[in-house]
């Protein structure tokens, strides 16, 4: 690791990616946004230093970054609700961190983002996140990008999601599970993370970063469903009926489950090279069936992993 890294400013602690970081980095200043945040940080254990603020207060994000060196940015939304918007959470909390990274003379920033992100795109989540992008790799400090595809790690969200559909006998899948996917470990992401910050190189840098393998949603389902000897009848709901459903769920309710742009992400393809992104970084990518076994089948259920 770099020797003139001091303090790390992670933004965005609380979720299972930010929690697993700071067990890695005991000397890390957390970011969060509320004191339920502070408390979920708090429930693992963890004794680095919590700042709650509003990710938008410049006076108070420039006093949190006041004493360290770099910031890991791991702040984003798939899904827009009540009070929430892809533009303040992307966007503008990008320009009010840079910021703030500026005025406090960091040295780096990392920047968490999604395989598909493009200012161009016609997705407002991938959008919104290509501008923050453009932001924070056009700004004064030194900025590493790295998109990513779904992130597997014991106890996570995406990773229960998996395992329940690998344990069910009947499921329904848009398009029958034909949508790429890439998932990639966790803990793969969590070295890419502590490899960008000390890499001097990689700097206005943005890298699309996968798992192993690109495979169909259905073989993913089915890979995982043999770590318990089930065999899942699957079912096929046309994308059009889905966007009809998911557009009528927008109607009948101000914080629908799914929103269009939330669907259209996650039937977004992932086939990336990602050998090339982990050779820049210097990691190995942990083999899917390894973190499937770890992270969705049995064994996943008998606690959770150490950082």
């Amino acid at each position: 690791m770099n020797s003139d890294r001091g303090r790390i400013l992670v933004a965005g602690a609380n979720g299972h990616l930010g929690r697993r970081l700071l067990a890695r980095l005991p000397e890390a200043r957390a970011l969060v946004r509320s004191q339920r945040a502070v408390d979920a940080i708090r429930a693992d254990g963890l004794e680095c230093e919590v700042v709650a603020t509003d990710y938008t207060d410049s006076e108070a994000l420039a006093k949190a970054a006041e004493g360290c060196t770099h910031l890991v940015h791991l702040v984003g939304i798939l899904k827009e609700a009540p009070g929430t918007s892809y533009q303040i959470a992307h966007e503008l909390t990008s320009a009010r961190f840079l910021a703030a990274a500026r005025d406090a003379g960091l040295q780096r920033i990392v920047y968490l983002s999604i395989l598909g992100a493009n200012p161009e795109s016609e997705n407002a989540c991938l959008v919104s996140k290509g501008r923050a992008e453009e932001i924070l790799l056009a700004g004064a400090v030194p900025a590493l990008v790295i998109r990513l595809p779904m992130v597997l790690g014991r106890g996570d969200y995406a990773s229960a999601a998996l395992r329940n559909k690998a344990r069910a006998k009947l499921l329904l899948l848009v398009r029958g599970g034909a949508t790429l996917e890439q998932p990639i470990d966790a803990n793969d992401v969590l070295d890419a993370i502590q490899a960008g910050l000390a890499a001097p190189d990689l700097r206005e840098v943005a890298l699309d970063l996968g798992g192993p393998e690109s495979l169909s949603h259905r073989e993913l389902v089915l890979r995982a469903a043999a770590l318990y000897e089930n065999h899942p009848r699957i079912f096929s709901m046309p994308y059009g009926v889905a966007r009809s459903a998911v557009k009528l769920m927008g109607r009948l309710s101000k914080n629908p489950p799914v929103t269009l742009p939330m669907l259209e992400v996650l039937e977004h393809d992932d086939s990336v090279d990602a050998a090339a992104a982990a050779a820049r970084l210097g990691i190995e990518l942990t083999p899917l069936d390894e973190t499937l076994r770890r992270c969705v089948g049995p064994a996943s259920q008998d606690g959770e992993e150490p950082a």
